[in-house]
């Protein structure tokens, strides 16, 4: 048992396990915080609606836990911008500038108490661009620095290389090989297993499509972005090979991922902050306007 509030702090990864005097403990060892943020949507017939905001927060956990003194998870934000997705059952949806207000809300209260490096670890692909702007505005709103990025960039190459076996591109996008394998790792009880259906989204047949327009989570994509209504190309809702998931696959590429997460918080832990520097020849007279 920890017989101090340093070695009490030293051994907690969980940021709201931990009392507000040992926050102070946590802020002067200079610990990362860790976001995880997902969503609750559709993921075929075969993976629950938490797939995004589970493997998000598998990952940070399990960093966590293997390099406890060196960063701090904050409860997972479980909702995410799925607007596109809800002519499918379950899903919901945050609008966008609900979503990123709310994780700026948290990020700007962490900074305040003194933490100076964040993640946000993504687990929904269409909170990507969303998740970099909360990351943007922590950075200018804050003397934080903010690193956003989603879990599946922590593992592309070795995906790519090692364990993948569908087709590139487009193969692994949603609830495909990639994801029904690290949920397979996780979470094995709560696949339905005898559901798994691997499909290509069907505007892969579309003339001119594979030079402008495939999605997929770790293999190059067309230069055009182009998110139409889920429901347009997916009859099931997978968006990739599936089938070709297995649970080796995804206790392989589930570690390499939280290895990864753990070098990037040692990364980030230890990172110059360069000060601004103003140019202008009079200074401004009134502050930057916020909270646009």
């Amino acid at each position: 048992m920890p017989t101090n509030v340093r070695e009490t702090v030293a051994q907690e990864y969980r940021y709201e396990l931990l009392t507000w005097p040992e926050i102070n403990e946590a802020v002067a060892m200079n610990k990362v915080v860790v976001l995880p943020v997902g969503s609750t949507e559709q993921h075929a017939p075969h993976l629950p609606l938490d797939v995004d905001a589970k493997l998000s927060s598998a990952v940070a956990y399990e960093a966590g836990r293997r390099a406890p003194e060196e960063m701090l998870v904050l409860p997972p934000v479980a909702y995410g911008y799925c607007h596109h997705v809800m002519d499918f059952p379950g899903t919901i949806t945050i609008e966008p500038t609900t979503f990123v207000r709310f994780l700026l809300d948290i990020t700007r209260s962490v900074a305040y108490h003194g933490f100076k490096r964040l993640i946000i670890l993504n687990g929904h692909g269409s909170n990507h661009p969303l998740v970099e702007e909360a990351g943007r505005q922590t950075i200018v709103q804050t003397d934080a620095l903010c690193v956003t990025l989603s879990w599946w960039q922590l593992v592309g190459a070795f995906w790519n290389k090692e364990l993948r076996t569908s087709v590139v591109p487009g193969g692994c996008a949603h609830a495909c090989e990639l994801e029904t394998s690290m949920y397979l790792h996780v979470d094995r009880p709560h696949v339905r297993e005898a559901l798994i259906d691997g499909r290509l989204p069907e505007y892969m047949q579309f003339p001119g499509e594979h030079e402008w327009h495939v999605t997929d989570l770790t293999a190059a994509t067309g230069p055009a972005t182009l998110i139409e209504w889920t429901s347009a190309y997916t009859e099931t809702g997978v968006i990739g090979e599936a089938h070709k998931a297995t649970p080796d696959k995804g206790r392989r590429v589930f570690d390499h991922a939280v290895t990864r997460m753990i070098a990037l918080v040692r990364w980030l832990r230890n990172r110059p902050a360069p000060p601004r520097r103003d140019h202008h020849a009079q200074a401004p007279t009134f502050a930057l306007p916020f909270g646009w």
